[in-house]
């Protein structure tokens, strides 16, 4: 795995063909994978960068891609939006025909933009906010789930089993923080729920007693939080070492190893949603076995990385075209294309078709389907 020292500015390419032997320039194929490769979410980042990896060099061992090897471009945007644009234009110029990515909705939105008039296609594992495809371009498309789904499974859940409860929302302002909390709280409420407090927190920050101080004022003893694993660890943890007994309940940005690193046995019964997991799928059993010999778990957003390169593969070769516009219209025209998280279709917009989100749970440094 390529050390992040190694990168080269915000977008590094890797110097080998995954796979494969040196080739000439005419008989590549540039994609790329771009996400915070550094930052509070890098974990997010680099494992967005196992997947695209064990998927370039997969598809090379099998022959590559239209008679050409792949070479995979690696972008660092830190989860920062205007970062995000350099590392788009900077990808752009490496002639990219696809980006897998970006990781948080802040970046994969203005990046879109970029990409759009750049004739790349984008394909993010992880951006769930509807407005990057509900106001993206032919260019974007996603194999995760929206905001609106996510956040109606999770207050329809709030409602039913802690209506008795006093529950807190809290975001962290960011597009993909306040989008599923914003969307969690219209469902709470829809189902009959309320919230005792409803609140934005600053990212960042490694005290979180004033925020805590307010949720022990307002008797709370359930704590939503849209936002990321850094700071819903700290906030629990904190509450926690502040006498109260609360239960964390969040997206599916809390399903990283880095949450308990965090959070401790303060995490235990943590809640959160996310799809089915796909490494107990049939069709992840070959790759998850693969990325298991080389001691990687393929957590969260790996095999969502390695799908969204295993899609577009396919498209390309039923356009018989790495064109991006031809692709995307092929990825929309036909459907079920078979992946890692099993079978894919896409609706007019770029969104999956079908899916769902469950909840999980953390207890002994491990988190767990309910």
């Amino acid at each position: 795995m390529l050390k992040r020292s190694m990168l080269l500015g915000a977008a590094g390419t890797l110097a080998i063909l995954l796979g494969g032997a040196a080739m000439p320039a005419n008989a590549q194929i540039h994609v790329a994978v771009a996400g915070p490769l550094t930052g509070e979410n890098a974990a997010f980042g680099t494992q967005m960068k196992q997947g695209a990896e064990q998927a370039v060099a997969d598809i090379n061992k099998a022959g590559g891609l239209l008679g050409k090897q792949l070479i995979l471009d690696v972008g660092d945007d830190a989860c920062d939006p205007k970062q995000a644009v350099s590392v788009a234009n900077q990808l752009a110029s490496k002639g990219v025909k696809m980006v897998a990515g970006h990781f948080c909705s802040g970046s994969s939105i203005p990046a879109s933009k970029v990409y759009s008039e750049e004739g790349i296609l984008e394909i993010s594992p992880a951006s769930t906010n509807p407005k990057y495809t509900d106001d993206g371009s032919w260019n974007t498309f996603r194999v995760c789930g929206r905001d609106d789904e996510q956040g109606k499974v999770a207050g329809d859940y709030l409602a039913r089993h802690f209506k008795n409860e006093k529950i807190a929302i809290l975001n962290d302002n960011s597009a993909y923080g306040k989008g599923l909390a914003d969307e969690t709280t219209k469902a709470l409420h829809a189902a009959g729920g309320k919230e005792v407090l409803n609140s934005a927190y600053t990212p960042g920050e490694k005290d979180y007693s004033s925020i805590v101080s307010r949720l022990k004022e307002a008797g709370v003893s359930v704590i939503y939080v849209g936002g990321y694993h850094t700071e819903a660890g700290l906030i629990i943890r904190q509450a926690k070492e502040q006498g109260m007994k609360a239960t964390l309940v969040g997206g599916d940005a809390l399903l990283t190893s880095e949450f308990w690193q965090i959070s401790g046995d303060a995490g235990t019964g943590t809640m959160m949603t996310f799809p089915p997991d796909p490494r107990l799928m049939k069709s992840a059993a070959n790759v998850v076995a693969e990325f298991k010999a080389k001691k990687i778990d393929p957590e969260g957003y790996v095999l969502y990385t390695y799908a969204a390169i295993q899609v577009w593969a396919d498209a390309a070769k039923k356009a018989g075209t790495a064109d991006a516009r031809k692709v995307a219209a092929a990825l929309k025209a036909s459907g079920n294309w078979p992946s890692v998280l099993g079978p894919v279709s896409f609706d007019q917009k770029g969104d999956p078709t079908g899916g769902g989100y469950v909840f999980y749970v953390w207890k002994d440094g491990s988190y767990a389907q309910m």
